[in-house]
């Protein structure tokens, strides 16, 4: 008996696979595919504010987002690091103004992205 179920399973794996299942493989695997940087919702926030707006303060991001000091300090860190945005800081009399731009690279990850989404959304509906 175990040497029947040896042969049929090496059987399947010797059998074509079925076309319909590649397709959702390589659609979950798509999705793996996905700029890390960004996928996270508090960095798309950022980016997508940057995207529509020239340029943006700390202060400003951090209310459209509703978020606190420390955790846009760390996702602004990780899009500067990556280059996705910029950052500039000056004084406004003795106040610190820390402002943020979205960079031509940010732009292009963030348009690869939401084409990528664009896709993926699409596939799922289909």
């Amino acid at each position: 008996m175990a040497g029947r179920s040896n042969a049929a399973r090496d059987e399947r794996r010797r059998r074509p696979v079925n076309d319909a299942a590649p397709k959702a493989v390589s659609q979950a695997a798509s999705a793996l595919e996905l700029d890390r940087v960004i996928h996270e919702r508090a960095r798309l926030g950022i980016l997508s504010a940057l995207a529509v707006n020239e340029v943006l303060t700390f202060n400003e991001l951090k209310a459209l987002l509703d978020t606190t000091d420390g955790n846009l300090s760390v996702h602004a860190r990780k899009l500067e690091e990556a280059e996705y945005l910029s950052c500039s800081k000056s004084f406004e009399g003795r106040l610190p103004r820390t402002e943020f731009r979205i960079t031509k690279p940010g732009r292009e990850a963030l348009e690869r992205y939401l084409d990528h989404m664009e896709a993926l959304i699409g596939a799922v509906r289909k």
